[in-house]
């Protein structure tokens, strides 16, 4: 894909559901290579406000009139239900109407893609890989699930050949992706509103194996049971690679160091030494994320002491493990985590990285069905925590029967029956309040989860005032040493 695509070029689309991270990635590509882009959203967001500025026409609210045809075609988002008013208009119009992942599937069959797959890590990950390949002067496009600051947003549009995408997992849309590099993070117990049991799961991520376009490359994790599983359902002529902390893997890590709460280690391609290299992201999952990013930059064509000297230089994405502010001797943090893998993840990172006093824990369950279907593992999560926050539990998707059985109650006396400490607070000016009230100098406050949690770090730190320096441009738990000031 190029800045120019001439099958895009001057062609109009319109979004349902523009706001969302994916979609409004995917209007950018479309924008960025010439076409002319419409639609709406439920609300207002700086995602709309970002798309409106590249000269997206972004209506707020679903109405028929928004739709203006003719369009070539229509995109919806996995969120937009049969009933919206602009999808049946489309319909009875006979307007070609694509799925987000049919259209990013489209847009990735003109290039060599590089698909990153698993239940947790994929925007990390294909940010990471995207940011590799840009150093290296590969030009790649890309679509991330978040925003990337060192890339400039959660797309781009490049001149080289490569394009990177996180392919998610629900509703099996990653089977309309057909790459030429597959990343295999890992595979966990999730979407159970949508997948029957872990055994569908699997079957599903053995399924898009088979969508790597012929010659290709799957870069699996070695050491994670469910990925080994697929693995053993390949046909003779797929290829595959291996990354891990086991030094039976094609890529490993070893000589592993901590220092400063950040990862040091030898990384090793078929037990050679290609050389040391270290990481700003915190947590050892990071150094797995990592070895993958090497696995696919290297089999991408970039040099190995490229590849080494630039990981190191990658900051991360939007909203993961993320500095949002110091003050008064607190430090307060923003992290994606919604499932209990990515939770107890990201707490231990965080004690390694801060050594805090406390850590308080604002987590928003994100959909009730998630919560229902995983509520004794959330429970042992917060382990790691001194003090968990809970509001009322983010819907998405949701059907009433699940609401009524359910609710972020449940979820604090299951907490609070682990011996830990839980409290069950509705209102996020309430929750400010209680944090003001308890929280003390050496404390770290992180609210927690995929909805819209953020807003209460962003209000948290309003009401501390003047005493609070917000690092708007670092942003990054590694840019700020655990400590002092920077």
């Amino acid at each position: 894909m190029n800045k120019s695509d001439s099958a895009i070029a001057s062609k109009r689309y319109h979004f349902i559901g523009a706001g969302g991270m994916g979609m409004s990635g995917l209007a950018k590509v479309l924008i960025k290579n010439g076409a002319t882009v419409t639609g709406s959203d439920k609300e207002h967001s700086p995602t709309v406000q970002n798309l409106l500025a590249l000269g997206a026409d972004i209506r707020i609210g679903h109405d028929p009139a928004n739709l203006r045809l003719p369009a070539d075609a229509v995109v919806i988002s996995a969120a937009i239900k049969p009933t919206n008013p602009e999808l049946v208009r489309a319909s009875q119009s006979g307007c070609t109407i694509y799925k987000y992942a049919e259209m990013l599937g489209l847009l990735m069959d003109a290039s060599a893609g590089i698909a990153v797959c698993g239940t947790h890590g994929k925007s990390t990950t294909s940010g990471w890989i995207a940011f590799l390949l840009e150093r290296a002067g590969l030009s790649p496009s890309f679509i991330v699930g978040a925003d990337v600051p060192q890339l400039g947003g959660s797309s781009g549009v490049g001149d080289g050949g490569f394009f990177v995408a996180e392919a998610c997992e629900y509703d099996r849309s990653f089977l309309n992706l057909h790459p030429k590099i597959m990343v295999m993070l890992n595979i966990d117990q999730d979407h159970l509103d949508y997948y029957k049991n872990e055994d569908d799961i699997i079957d599903a991520f053995s399924e898009f194996t088979g969508c790597v376009k012929p010659g290709g490359l799957i870069i699996a994790n070695g050491t994670d049971k469910n990925v080994a599983t697929v693995l053993s359902r390949l046909e003779n002529h797929q290829k595959y690679v291996t990354f891990g902390l086991d030094a039976g893997c094609d890529f490993y890590a070893d000589n592993i160091e901590l220092i400063d709460g950040l990862y040091r280690f030898d990384v090793f391609q078929a037990g050679n030494f290609l050389g040391r290299t270290k990481i700003s992201l915190p947590g050892e999952h990071n150094i797995l994320n990592s070895l993958a990013v090497v696995a696919a930059a290297v089999s991408a064509g970039v040099d190995t002491e490229v590849v080494l000297q630039q990981l190191g230089e990658f900051d991360g994405v939007d909203r993961r493990l993320m500095l949002k502010a110091r003050a008064g001797g607190v430090t307060i943090l923003d992290d994606y985590a919604h499932h209990p893998t990515e939770i107890k993840a990201s707490l231990s990172a965080i004690r390694q990285r801060f050594e805090p006093r406390r850590i308080w824990c604002v987590f928003q369950p994100h959909q009730y069905s998630r919560t229902r279907f995983l509520l004794d593992d959330f429970a042992e999560s917060f382990k790691l925590a001194d003090v968990t926050i809970v509001p009322q539990i983010y819907f998405v998707r949701d059907t009433a029967e699940v609401h009524e059985q359910i609710n972020a109650q449940v979820l604090v006396d299951r907490i609070r029956a682990r011996g830990c400490e839980a409290v069950f607070i509705d209102d996020f000016d309430r929750i400010c309040e209680y944090l003001k009230d308890n929280v003390k100098e050496g404390d770290l406050v992180v609210t927690m989860g995929a909805g819209d949690i953020w807003k209460v770090a962003d209000e948290y730190i309003r009401g501390l005032g003047e005493h609070c320096k917000t690092e708007l441009s670092a942003g990054r738990l590694h840019m700020v040493r655990p400590g002092r000031e920077s």
